[in-house]
């Protein structure tokens, strides 16, 4: 079975990094994550009130910490090779079960939802052994956070059997073994390929957003498409392709560029900081839109609840906040203006209440455009800098870059691709 070993590995004769693509596999397996997110949106769909809005994040929260194991694992281990194959497979099916779980997660298939993630959890553990073999770091490392690895899951076990305050209360503490556990131990052990963990991060991204797109065709299912409905959906996919556009177009080759920066513990620990967790408000941000979206396409004319307004405009808030705490991971600035979009958007959900749902989806998805528009035209020669690089370059060049294109705005605007077309150059 293959390994996959970081060229900076001191460890290892020092060889050329090659290019980890995802594997087949690896997207098979998502399959059974998309059906989960599907589960979330449906949970929140079901029980619109704060207490539904808890149970939806807690839940996707187990989701997401399933799916993150293994894309570190394969970051480690070929899931293509031999038993390990068999193994990727049988967790496949336990995700599934938990997926299949979701809707009734905190009532009568409380302890299937544990006992499903227990077996998700134990598999991870048992192939990262595996990976381990050779390795006494990594090994020594293993051993180390399994007890909390097999604790988190366990505490679920027990909060099925629960109910009220107390099942909520385990399940809070579940989560914060699970992602706490990973704090034990040396974080120097994890070998990175950060251009596989980069792709793999991204295909979830694309996961996500899949989401959105989803809850058109669901809430639409059967319905007749009047010209508000038809109005609702375009701007749905606009905010939709906002969110991709803000992801993809230059963020995904910002933190490529900050990996490879660093070596090591500290590389082990970015990656952590950067996917692993601040990650996740970006794919509950794009869940929680998906949430208000569905709503707003139901009734386009009529107003929207509290919880819904939160979903529509919150959402995107939530998922542009993590984008800034990710900036601020890599040591950049706070920037501008994704923070603005942010705070506009949450002051904009006790206005959202007052208006027309259709009004409402207008109002975000304009917020979404803008703040497409002036990163294109405000940043074109960091942007294009970033873009024709993909991933080989320093942050310190960009900022240089930024610094300016700050001094000569708006001027920037009327200028020829010039110095773009020479930022383009290999």
């Amino acid at each position: 079975m293959g390994v996959y070993l970081d060229d900076r590995d001191p460890m290892h004769s020092p060889q050329p990094e090659q290019e980890q693509r995802v594997s087949p596999l690896e997207l098979f397996f998502d399959l059974a994550v998309v059906f989960g997110i599907t589960q979330v949106t449906s949970l929140l769909s079901h029980d619109p009130t704060a207490l539904g809005l808890l149970k939806g994040m807690l839940v996707l929260g187990v989701l997401w910490w399933a799916w993150a194991g293994y894309a570190w694992l394969t970051n480690l281990l070929d899931p293509e090779e031999g038993g390990v194959r068999i193994a990727v497979f049988t967790a496949m099916a336990a995700v599934l079960i938990v997926s299949l779980s979701v809707e009734q997660a905190f009532g009568r298939n409380g302890v299937l939802f544990g006992a499903a993630y227990f077996v998700v959890r134990a598999l991870l553990l048992v192939l990262f052994a595996v990976a381990g073999r050779g390795k006494p770091e990594l090994l020594r490392n293993v051993i180390k956070i399994t007890p909390v690895g097999i604790l988190g899951p366990g505490l679920l076990i027990v909060a099925g059997t629960l109910d009220g305050t107390a099942q909520l209360a385990l399940w809070g503490l579940a989560l914060l073994v699970d992602y706490l556990g990973v704090l034990i131990g040396d974080i120097g052990a994890w070998r990175i390929s950060l251009h596989h963990l980069v792709e793999r991060y991204g295909l979830v991204m694309i996961i996500a957003l899949g989401e959105s797109i989803f809850a058109i065709g669901i809430a639409l299912a059967g319905s007749p498409l009047t010209v508000g409905v038809i109005m609702a959906a375009s701007l749905g996919i606009a905010v939709s392709a906002a969110l991709w556009w803000s992801y993809f177009d230059w963020v995904r080759f910002a933190g490529q560029a900050k990996l490879a920066e660093e070596t090591g513990a500290a590389r082990a620990a970015l990656a952590r900081d950067a996917y692993s967790y601040l990650h996740l408000p970006m794919v509950a941000g794009i869940v929680l839109f998906a949430f208000g979206l569905e709503a707003t396409l139901v009734d386009v004319g009529g107003s929207l609840s509290g919880i819904h307004a939160l979903g529509l405009s919150g959402g995107i808030a939530i998922y542009l906040i993590a984008h800034v705490a990710l900036r601020l991971r890599f040591r950049g600035g706070f920037g501008r203006g994704r923070p603005i979009a942010a705070i506009l958007l949450l002051a904009f959900i006790p206005v959202a209440i007052q208006l027309p749902a259709l009004g409402a989806l207008g109002v975000v998805a304009s917020v979404c455009v803008l703040l497409i528009t002036y990163e294109v035209l405000w940043h074109r020669e960091s942007r294009a800098f970033i873009r024709g690089r993909r991933g080989q370059f320093t942050l310190e060049e960009v900022e240089r870059i930024a610094a300016e294109e700050r001094v000569h705005q708006p001027s920037v605007l009327r200028r020829r691709s010039g110095r773009r077309t020479r930022a383009n150059d290999p």
